[in-house]
């Protein structure tokens, strides 16, 4: 809740739930009464063309989830025209580009021009609505008015994060059949300029499908134009910067995101309108307590959901002002967080753990340096937070002053599901902990045989038991594989995949993934995508890659590699070569810590690899390797306790 007063300056929408006393009060209605809540939300909360007829037909045994049917709406005059009317002026946009001090504010008013002049460009290339828009850029102000401009002509956009290989963006943009991508010539991070043009050029080689390059000039660097190349700010300047919005349905595609699955095929998920718009402003404004003029500073990349929710749609639709960061957590030296604080005085602060631990290991005075004073809560984003990263941001970054929201969710739920606010005033946080579920959100916790434990004091798989507005509702191309992957695990349920312990006072803390996907520095990797790249290695037979706890990224790439019998590699060059190799197809972040050649892999009679055995092995633990009845060769395991010649990359 708010800071005391009624219920209802909280939440206007508290007036038609009488019985609703409390902020506990409307986190039961909004379970227990969804259609009504979630009803009186969406037509407060968003401009509709058409009002819907029906909040929601969601059955998720049936792999079915539709909110607001009948509805119409415009995301871009949502999140723009509608706060052009009331405060054309106010800020939009902070850019905090990759030199401290050069920051650029966009108001609402040139946001829509600049999203105007796109729409209409968009529109003289040959796209139409329904088409898919691929977007190879960093933060700034042209990405988000081409997401905007896709949503407003009712085009689909593909974000795909600027520090993918040339590979990988071009297995994403043939997946989403996209004729057009939008580039930057150069990128800037760091300090370093990063060639995205000569990358998009290589991709787009294995996309015949291209039909057109937009180009925005970052830098003032001429590179080569090809013959599909367009100098965007060229054809924008010819443009109305007027463009009239189309009127889209509440379950038409908004976006696609692509994300690691637990196969080598990352899988573009599937978002809508309406319910995806509403649950980022909700999650935006009450995780956060975002409140009119407030400047909210989340440094993701706009790459991932996180940039797309809380950078862009979930501020905008609010009317809030939002930092759009271009740099790195030490450009250019380790305080360029705290510093930015101080100048753009940034109000809610949303980071991910993996940088607060790399920022923790510099020191307190590089935080002490800088004012500070305007932090009002601290958010925590993109894996769980450990202890004493936890009362390190806490203590050190916001004074003791700052609630800390520490945050669960996913690609796949389009918004923040668990997290120790929204509660009532005062509600204690605990250190590392997600805590509450959103309004809305209904945890479950099964045990492996697929029974509810309904009891506390337990751990599990975290599942969701009802539909809600923000989750996505396909893989694009692929509903088979959607309801595979989270809706046939356990029927009735939506399957996170992540692991889950309710404690005895009933709060959730995550507790890692259940397959085999890894987390590093907050970026999904699912190992089967790494292994698919290192057994293309000649002189590779097999391989098993694992994660391992890494003290900055919460956890590190670990790969066993089983040489084919003529090969003549030292550890040393293969390692070089499947560094070089896995960045190349992959992205850097993806490039293993340790490469260890070993003589074979511990597998089941069935020849699966015992990936369980190989991480017990990594963590030194080879006392608590369980049950290896399944093991086919116990020997292989006692090779491996043994060989400790970790290369070290």
């Amino acid at each position: 809740m708010g800071q005391g007063g009624p219920l209802t300056a909280y939440m206007p929408e508290a007036a038609s739930f009488p019985e609703a006393q409390d902020h506990q009060g409307l986190y039961k209605t909004s379970v227990e009464q969804g259609d009504a809540f979630w009803g009186a939300l969406a037509r407060s909360r968003l401009s509709w063309i058409t009002p819907f007829h029906s909040v929601q037909d969601c059955d998720l045994r049936q792999g079915r989830a539709a909110w607001f049917l009948g509805g119409q709406l415009n995301v871009a005059v949502n999140c723009l025209d509608r706060h052009v009317h009331v405060a054309p002026d106010k800020v939009a946009l902070i850019w905090e580009k990759d030199e401290p001090g050069e920051e650029v504010r966009v108001t609402y008013r040139s946001l829509l021009e600049l999203t105007c002049r796109l729409s209409n460009t968009l529109k003289r290339q040959g796209v139409k609505p329904g088409d898919r828009v691929t977007i190879y850029m960093p933060p700034c102000p042209l990405a988000v008015a081409s997401m905007l401009a896709c949503a407003r002509i009712g085009a689909v956009h593909a974000v795909v994060f600027a520090g993918f290989s040339a590979e990988s963006l071009a297995d994403r943009i043939r997946d989403a059949q996209s004729e057009t991508v939008i580039t930057v010539n150069q990128g800037l991070r760091g300090g370093k300029v990063v060639e995205l043009k000569k990358t998009v050029d290589q991709a787009v080689k294995q996309c015949p499908g291209v039909k057109r390059v937009l180009v925005s000039m970052r830098t003032d660097s001429q590179l080569p134009m090809t013959a599909l190349d367009v100098l965007l700010e060229e054809e924008m300047k010819k443009e109305d910067a007027y463009c009239e919005p189309v009127a889209m349905d509440s379950e038409d595609m908004l976006f696609l995101l692509y994300t690691s699955g637990s196969t080598g095929k990352p899988k573009g998920l599937v978002h809508s309108q309406a319910g995806y718009l509403l649950f980022a402003a909700l999650t935006h404004k009450y995780v956060f307590d975002y409140q009119d003029r407030d400047v909210f500073g989340c440094v993701a990349d706009i790459g991932w959901i996180t940039g797309h929710s809380y950078v862009v749609y979930g501020p905008l639709c609010n009317g809030g002002t939002t930092v759009l960061f271009e740099s790195t957590p030490v450009h250019p030296n380790p305080g360029r967080y705290w510093e930015t604080v101080e100048r753009l005085k940034i109000n809610q602060f949303y980071g991910a753990p993996t940088a607060i631990r790399l920022l923790l290991r510099y020191g307190d005075e590089w935080v002490k340096k800088y004012d500070r004073s305007s932090l009002k809560v601290l958010g925590s984003v993109g894996e769980p937070i450990n202890k004493e990263a936890w009362e390190w941001y806490f203590r050190v970054v916001g004074e003791t002053r700052c609630p800390v929201v520490d945050t669960w969710w996913q690609t796949e739920t389009g918004g923040i599901c668990i997290s120790p606010r929204p509660s009532n005033p005062g509600d204690e946080i605990l250190p590392g902990m997600a805590m509450r579920p959103f309004f809305g959100i209904s945890p479950s916790v099964l045990d492996d045989k697929g029974n509810v434990l309904l009891e506390n004091n337990v751990s599990g798989a975290l599942c969701i038991s009802q539909a809600w507005p923000g989750m996505a509702r396909t893989i694009y191309k692929d509903h088979k594989r959607f309801v595979e992957t989270y809706l046939a695990p356990y029927p009735g349920f939506f399957f996170t995949g992540d692991g889950v312990y309710r404690t005895s006072e009933g709060y959730y803390q995550l507790t890692g993934r259940l397959d085999d996907i890894i987390n590093i520095s907050g970026h999904r990797l699912g190992t089967a995508e790494v292994e698919d790249v290192v057994n293309h290695h000649v002189a590779v037979a097999e391989s098993a890659v694992i994660g391992y706890p890494h003290e900055i990224k919460g956890e590190g790439a670990y790969v066993f590699i089983v040489l084919k019998k003529d090969s003549k590699y030292t550890e040393e060059t293969l390692a070089a070569e499947l560094q070089e190799l896995i960045s190349k197809k992959i992205a850097k972040y993806a490039v293993p810590e340790y490469i260890q050649v070993t003589h074979r892999l511990p597998k089941t009679r069935s020849g699966k690899i015992m990936r369980r055995v190989l991480r017990k092995i990594v963590e030194n633990k080879a006392g608590e390797l369980g049950d290896l009845t399944t093991l086919d060769d116990r020997e292989a395991v006692h090779t491996r306790g043994r060989a400790a010649s970790k290369a070290q990359t």
